[in-house]
């Protein structure tokens, strides 16, 4: 246990956890409640994990102040069975939808809406992702079934740091990588998707928050695992769900409302990410952001090491020290290169002044 208490771990996803939850699921792994069983071999139908399952629901709801006018349901399948799954409910009503695409996934979700109807590009695809266009050059379309954009990229590290206008048409958010770290109004959504491997637990749920007018409406292809009205007429519990998944992102939950609730992760979100930028800054280019400055991520930190365009060499010399000092998971993603770092919740300012001071040194000893 000593040597996982010094890991750092920076990945994108499956992501850290807070240790105080992770000891508890240890505690509690071998016999639930004292029942003699683990939670993971118990009846998705017993009256224990019926329970797990509305308290994880109703502080989603208290955490983020969801409106009663809301469902919240629990599915399968990741990001990418939402997609699709967002698609097949949503898209029957004009057969058209708009999407914003910033970065990897956002394109991702497009490509797959494309299966079930017209996808329009609110605005060209960049080859290399790293700005948001002003809204006031999008191309929506005014009877689209809704509008699509992801608010925070995590490959790309691009983050809308605004609510764009939709103007009427319902608004779906992917916020996989930034749910529960800054506080939003619920309101302006018709949907909010976010697999749970980022911010809120390990993989193998994914939080739906959607309006009720938006249920109802599934094509007819579209799988009963996948449509919306079925899910939230079965509570979520349709089939076996990921129950294991579930408990802990239930004790995730809970953390964040036992240290200061969605306003506390905020403030600390943007305290881990600007040392890390501002170190970035004053590093005289040896360290550069790809990123436009008004389109930061707060989580997800791509950084190249020895100027403009990255020094391999240097990336991976940087990788290297990196891991020997116990830091895990900085390698940008394959498509990307260079280095990337993510702060999510349960990462906290010590560990990220650690990697600042290795960051330090490593510029002194490298330059």
């Amino acid at each position: 246990m000593g040597s996982l208490n010094a890991a750092l771990n920076f990945g994108a996803g499956p992501a850290k956890l807070p240790r105080e939850v992770l000891l508890q699921a240890q505690d509690e792994l071998l016999s639930y409640k004292n029942m003699g069983m683990s939670i993971m071999e118990m009846s998705h139908r017993s009256k224990e994990y019926a329970q797990i399952n509305t308290n994880a629901q109703n502080l989603v709801r208290e955490l983020l102040n969801v409106p009663d006018n809301y469902k919240i349901l629990f599915l399968q399948g990741g990001g990418t069975g939402a997609f699709a799954a967002i698609a097949m409910n949503l898209m029957s009503k004009t057969g058209i939808a708009d999407y914003c695409v910033t970065g990897t996934w956002s394109l991702k979700a497009a490509k797959e809406a494309a299966k079930y109807g017209t996808v329009n590009y609110a605005f060209p695809v960049a080859k290399k992702p790293g700005y948001i266009p002003d809204p006031s050059t999008w191309n929506l379309t005014p009877n689209a079934s809704y509008v699509y954009y992801c608010a925070n990229e995590t490959v790309d590290g691009v983050e809308y740091h605004y609510i764009p206008e939709t103007n009427g048409v319902p608004l779906v958010a992917d916020m996989s990588s930034s749910i529960m770290t800054k506080e939003i109004d619920i309101s302006k959504f018709g949907v909010i998707m976010a697999g749970a491997q980022k911010n809120i637990g390990p993989a193998g749920v994914t939080v739906i928050i959607v309006r009720d007018d938006l249920i109802g409406n599934a094509m007819k292809i579209c799988p009963s695992v996948f449509d919306f009205k079925n899910i939230e007429a079965n509570q979520s519990i349709h089939n076996t769900p990921a129950t294991f998944s579930v408990y802990v992102m239930n004790l995730v939950f809970e953390w964040i409302k036992k240290n200061g609730g969605v306003p506390e992760m905020e403030k600390q979100s943007l305290r881990k990410s600007q040392h890390l930028y501002d170190t970035m800054k004053n590093s005289g280019g040896f360290y550069s952001c790809p990123i436009n400055e008004n389109c930061r991520s707060r989580m997800n930190v791509p950084f190249r090491v020895g100027g403009d365009g990255g020094d391999e060499a240097l990336e991976k010399q940087f990788l290297v020290e990196a891991e020997r000092l116990n830091m895990h998971q900085l390698k940008g993603h394959r498509s990307v290169g260079g280095i990337r770092a993510s702060l999510y919740n349960a990462v906290t300012y010590e560990e990220v002044d650690a990697l600042v001071s290795f960051m330090l040194q490593f510029q002194k000893n490298h330059s």
